[in-house]
């Protein structure tokens, strides 16, 4: 799992995007938990494949596949299951916003998801930006 305070990191040589978890208003990060309840193999190859999009960015497919308006998804295949990543970028960080395991041939419902996280997440954008704006 990749996470943009991750030791791991070589300090010297910083990645083209930090990594960050969406966190809803309760405090809760989605994505971090779904993460965690992953078996250890595909923990992993998500993670690489997540790092390999901040260090390569912009990436195509098969790793990456533009859902429009913002939203993407690493695309993750381990022993025939296929797990996506949504994510965003804002700045220079790389949001991920929703995780599930793909069951079907299309998810709209795990879109959806992801598409209104993409909004709140847009909207705060929009707020912080006003504040800075009105504080000049």
């Amino acid at each position: 799992m990749v996470e943009a305070d991750d030791e791991d990191n070589a300090e010297d040589e910083p990645s083209r995007f930090e990594c960050a978890f969406f966190c809803t208003d309760q405090g809760n990060e989605p994505v971090r938990e779904w993460l965690r309840s992953l078996p250890v193999e595909a923990k992993k190859e998500i993670g690489s494949d997540i790092e390999r999009v901040q260090w390569q960015w912009p990436v195509s497919k098969p790793l990456v596949d533009g859902l429009g308006g913002g939203l993407y998804e690493v695309r993750t295949k381990v022993e025939r299951i296929q797990y996506r990543v949504l994510f965003c970028i804002v700045e220079n960080t790389m949001l991920l916003v929703h995780g599930f395991v793909k069951k079907a041939r299309t998810e709209p419902g795990e879109i959806a998801i992801g598409r209104s996280r993409l909004k709140a997440v847009k909207k705060a954008q929009g707020e912080l930006a006003a504040r800075k704006e009105k504080g000049r």
